[in-house]
């Protein structure tokens, strides 16, 4: 699974020049939080509606309504933008693009191709990847299958859905403590009743 399956492809972004005022529009009329600055072309920073609140005074500040309006109005994003913007590109893998957003502890990424911005990918985009892993939207019945882990057990499990015609509309892996393993699966068929026992025989458990 790859960024550009799960990235925003429109982006709206705003140029150095404009204004904290103009940029916090743009963020409400558009319903986002993030903004990629881009000049000529080139991706010069990064905002986020957070950067905005940071430098917007605050209510117990002892500046006037005229003189904050005129702050907020005339100062240009380049005056907040993160300049050195943590990037990825659109074939980086999901899991590396939110292993980077983790380390660097921030909520999206411009994603750049031959230096050009095509995308933007953000935690709501890694977190729809995640529930597609884990099947959250494929149909079928949900099954969770433990067990030590050991050689071929993959294909054991395989081969009894193969055994009792059972379509596997998603599968995910994961490592428990203990050398246990878990593996989760949304099934469909006619006999996964027969599929439960028939693993139970074999020393799974099914949850």
């Amino acid at each position: 699974m790859f960024v550009r399956q799960f990235m925003t492809t429109q982006v709206f972004t705003a140029s150095p020049d404009e204004s904290i005022a103009d940029a916090m529009a743009l963020m409400r009329e558009k319903k986002i939080d993030r903004l990629p600055v881009v000049e000529k072309g080139t991706l010069v920073g990064f905002v986020t509606d957070g950067d905005l609140r940071e430098v917007s005074p605050s209510p117990a500040t002892t500046l006037s309504i005229f003189e904050l309006n005129y702050l907020v109005a005339k100062t240009p994003i380049r005056e907040i933008a993160i300049k050195k913007v943590i990037t990825c590109h659109p074939d980086m893998g999901i899991e590396d693009a939110a292993l980077l957003m983790r380390e660097h502890k921030i909520g999206g990424l411009p994603v750049l191709e031959d230096d050009k911005l095509v995308g933007i990918i953000t935690g709501y985009d890694i977190l729809d990847a995640f529930l597609d892993i884990m099947g959250s939207r494929s149909p079928g019945k949900r099954f969770v299958i433990e067990r030590k882990d050991a050689k071929g057990i993959l294909l054991d499990i395989a081969t009894t859905f193969k055994q009792f015609d059972t379509n596997v509309s998603s599968f995910a892996f994961y490592h428990l403590k203990e050398n246990k393993v878990q593996l989760l699966a949304h099934l469909q068929g006619e006999q996964l009743s027969e599929v439960k026992s028939s693993l139970e025989e074999k020393g799974y458990t099914i949850r």
